[in-house]
């Protein structure tokens, strides 16, 4: 893509903006966390219940949403989206106690879902048109480096000015740069469509593998989020001291940009049912690799398995539904998968950590085992109901 071209400014535009999204959020308590228990009088388990709460609301607003990505296009929502998540961290800068604490949480949500990863890939698959796949895969690998780089900012400006005034700084940021890069980069719908388009049905989803593909995502993204905020207590359940697990648990990151640069490198050669299986079948040898050892050896290896496979399905849900659905139908598809996905993603860290607190980390590491070989199950019928179906329709797949 050369940079001149509409569809690699809007990726870079939009690489940025999630960045910002992204780390200014969800990400945020994972820096300024203790800070705001401190400061709000709130245990740390009830502020760490804001970015689930925000989950929670994104998948709720996702359907309703749908209609509107379809009709308008992503650029008025992502405009609107990330003005009221400038608002959204306003009044959390604010608050002074849980109820507009959690309020805030609510609003950033319905925030997200106007402008956050989903809303993002429909707006490249608008103006990339048929070179979405390769556009889709540079922005999720952009995307991996969020926590990387906001993660040190926010631990720097909390430093010096506080949680409150970082808060209102990403809310600033927000409004100065995301607003009116969503505004002047993405395409521009056209008017009112003609009288044959206006009475034209929307192009179908079919029933059967979108429920196929919303389950195996949804069963995906439990347990990796689940993982997310527990794995070093994971490593170190397993006989590794506190540097090697703290050791471990960074490579994944490496190994899910490595996962990431698959797609990025590959994806014209191997399709994303292709790659997408292999993602799917290196989880659970993952997590057979963690239980049948407690080296250090053992959880690089489960290290970087795992991780490779996480930064392949990271592009896999990106790129998947255009091959799976028409081209029409592609906002309307993301959209409603966020649904199954942001619950999972919500659920799922909760879940997680009372299972290892309760009956430990390798009953944890059982249920991801099991939740995994799910999953790959899923992911298998898919491809063989899609297959199926494109060799009666002689549609590629």
């Amino acid at each position: 893509m050369p940079f001149r071209s509409p569809t690699a400014r809007a990726v870079a535009a939009l690489s940025l903006t999630q960045i910002i999204g992204w780390g200014a959020t969800f990400w945020l308590p994972a820096v300024t966390g203790p800070a705001m228990a401190g400061d709000l009088g709130m245990p740390l388990p009830l502020v760490m219940a804001g970015p689930t709460v925000m989950l929670v609301v994104m998948a709720i607003a996702s359907w309703p949403l749908s209609g509107l990505f379809e009709r308008y296009g992503a650029r008025p929502v992502m405009i609107v989206g990330s003005s009221l998540g400038a608002g959204g961290l306003l009044i959390l800068g604010l608050a002074q106690g849980p109820a507009l604490y959690l309020a805030a949480w609510a609003g950033i949500g319905l925030a997200g879902a106007g402008m956050l990863t989903t809303p993002a890939q429909i707006a490249v698959t608008e103006i990339a048109g048929d070179a979405a796949r390769g556009a889709l895969g540079v922005l999720v690998l952009a995307g991996g480096l969020t926590s990387t780089i906001v993660w040190p900012l926010s631990g720097v400006l909390q430093a010096q000015w506080g949680w409150r005034a970082t808060t209102l700084a990403y809310g600033v940021l927000m409004l100065l740069v995301c607003v009116p890069l969503h505004a002047t980069m993405l395409a521009r719908r056209p008017g009112p469509r003609s009288g044959a388009a206006k009475t034209a049905a929307p192009a179908s989803i079919d029933r059967g593998r979108f429920t196929l593909l919303a389950l195996s995502f949804a069963a995906n993204g439990f347990f990796t989020w689940g993982f997310a905020l527990t794995i070093i207590i994971l490593f170190e359940g397993a006989g590794l001291d506190h540097a090697e697990a703290l050791t471990a648990a960074s490579f994944i990151g490496i190994a899910q940009w490595a996962g990431r640069m698959v797609d990025v490198l590959g994806g014209r050669r191997w399709s994303g049912f292709a790659l997408g299986l292999a993602a799917y079948a290196l989880f659970p040898l993952s997590f057979v690799v963690l239980l049948l050892t407690r080296t250090f050896a053992g959880a690089m290896l489960f290290a970087t398995l795992y991780g490779l496979a996480s930064g392949i399905t990271a592009v896999t849900r990106a790129t998947l539904p255009l091959q799976l659905f028409p081209a029409g139908a592609y906002a309307r598809a993301s959209a409603r998968l966020a649904v199954p996905l942001n619950l999972a993603y919500a659920a799922a860290p909760p879940v997680f950590a009372a299972l290892m607190t309760r009956a430990g980390p390798q009953a944890a590491l059982w249920l991801a085992l099991a939740i995994s070989l799910v999953a790959f199950g899923l992911f298998a019928s898919l491809r063989r109901l899609h297959h199926r179906a494109a060799g009666g329709l002689a549609v590629p797949g």
